[in-house]
């Protein structure tokens, strides 16, 4: 048991900072900052690249939430057991993975999404992108857990 919890630090760890990772690399500041100049970075710069990059994280983070759901109601372990900062970070990974779910459906054929509304989801999913990254940061130094 202890195993497949330090697996699944892992992995959310690993799918975390390439999630990241291609999220800002659709953006171009890596060509702009010259941080795709640097040798073995040029692909940050390729929109495509981290395009898919993106999807196949955001599908290894949904997995894994839905494993980690499961295996909560399962197992039983109980909402009980969750922290306050558990509860923050999965309230923000609702809503990061509602809003990347609504920026997939955005970018299928015949789907329209008004300019406000396609203005107003990216900058929700950015937003919610930065906190899950300072609520990260945050539980790293002070040693906070998602479980008691």
């Amino acid at each position: 048991m202890k195993t497949t919890g330090k697996l699944q630090k892992y992995i959310y760890a690993i799918t975390l900072l390439f999630i990241t990772l291609s999220g800002f690399g659709q953006m171009p500041i890596f060509k702009r900052y010259y941080i795709a100049d640097l040798p073995g970075l040029g692909w940050l710069a390729q929109f495509y690249v981290t395009h898919i990059m993106h999807y196949i994280a955001a599908i290894v983070l949904i997995t894994l939430v839905i494993y980690i759901l499961f295996d909560f109601i399962l197992n039983r372990s109980g909402l009980n057991r969750i922290t306050g900062t558990g509860y923050f970070k999965i309230a923000i990974l609702t809503g990061l993975i509602v809003s990347g779910g609504l920026m997939v459906i955005k970018n299928l054929p015949n789907i329209y999404f008004g300019h406000t509304a396609v203005i107003v989801l990216d900058l929700v999913h950015l937003s919610f992108c930065m906190m899950l990254l300072f609520v990260s940061l945050y539980s790293v130094i002070r040693k906070k857990r998602w479980v008691s």
